[in-house]
């Protein structure tokens, strides 16, 4: 009775001819097909304890940089616009306080002015105005929001949107820090 090779140790060549049959420069080289996707308990330990690793610096990266930039003080007192860029009943797009981070202001009134993050508290999607409506429309999941609180009123959005506080200066509108809200 001839012993049978383990399975998990054969080795087959890519042709499947015997090993007697193999051309010189593959019984020099020989493939293992078993093997060749085989990963050790070690080596696949290492691999998750790095990666672990890697996404817990990258964790503190971001409390530090949250820290160092609490600790800089007060966002930056930035122009939005002039009192009479903006119509009653209208909007005006801007960023604040970083390039990226587009907002709206809105005119509900002659000295009526709200400002809130387009982005939706929902899943980030660009809200839009639709003033007519007296509503922050959301596009992606149907979202809207109240145009002069920015509390959610429709759709899976359930925080309202971050206001931005407004200072107002010889007849222009400033910018002056960002207010995150987490309940209405």
């Amino acid at each position: 009775m001839t012993p049978q090779k383990d399975r998990e140790q054969a080795t087959v060549a890519p042709d499947s001819r015997p090993d007697a049959e193999q051309p010189r420069w593959r019984q020099d080289f020989p493939i293992d097909w078993p093997h060749d996707h085989y990963v050790a308990r070690r080596d696949f330990t290492k691999f998750l304890v790095l990666t672990s690793f890697a996404f817990a610096v990258g964790q503190v990266w971001i409390v530090i940089e949250n820290l160092l930039r609490s600790r800089r003080g007060d966002t930056p007192l930035r122009l939005v616009a002039r009192v009479d860029e903006v119509p009653v009943g209208g909007a005006f797009t801007f960023t604040y306080p970083e390039p990226h981070d587009q907002c709206v202001l809105v005119r509900l009134g002659e000295n009526d002015f709200v400002a809130f993050s387009r982005q939706c508290t929902h899943l980030s999607c660009s809200v839009v105005p639709q003033l007519e409506k007296h509503r922050l429309y959301c596009p992606c999941h149907e979202g809207a929001f109240d145009a002069s609180t920015g509390n959610p009123v429709a759709g899976p959005p359930r925080r309202p949107l971050a206001r931005i506080k407004l200072e107002f200066r010889q007849a222009a509108i400033y910018a002056s820090g960002v207010e995150l809200r987490t309940t209405n």
